[in-house]
């Protein structure tokens, strides 16, 4: 299943998915301990399985939390991914923002 966790106002869109198939595969959950602003937790899903998600309280926050990361997308040579993506072994995390 595919989690969008976000919002979007007049500045921009702020946007985290989750997608939660491959984040079980995932043993290590690296993205909870990578992100210096502690976005990410562990829930139970609706198959009792455990889960990354983006903590209730930092939902509408996106834009505040993940700034001084943002700079580092990923998508340029020079430029170095985000730390949750790197530390997400499974590919489960994508940004919108």
């Amino acid at each position: 299943m595919i989690s969008n966790y976000g919002y979007e106002d007049g500045s921009g869109f702020y946007y985290i998915t989750i997608d939660s198939d491959a984040c079980v595969c995932c043993q290590d959950r690296g993205c909870v301990t990578a992100c210096p602003q502690g976005v990410y937790v562990l829930e139970v899903n609706d198959y009792d399985e455990l889960v990354a998600v983006v903590a209730e309280t930092r939902r509408k926050r996106l834009r505040e939390l993940c700034s001084p990361c943002k700079g580092h997308n990923g998508t340029g040579e020079s430029e170095r991914p985000l730390p949750c993506t790197a530390a997400c072994s499974a590919g489960a995390i994508r940004h919108s923002w």
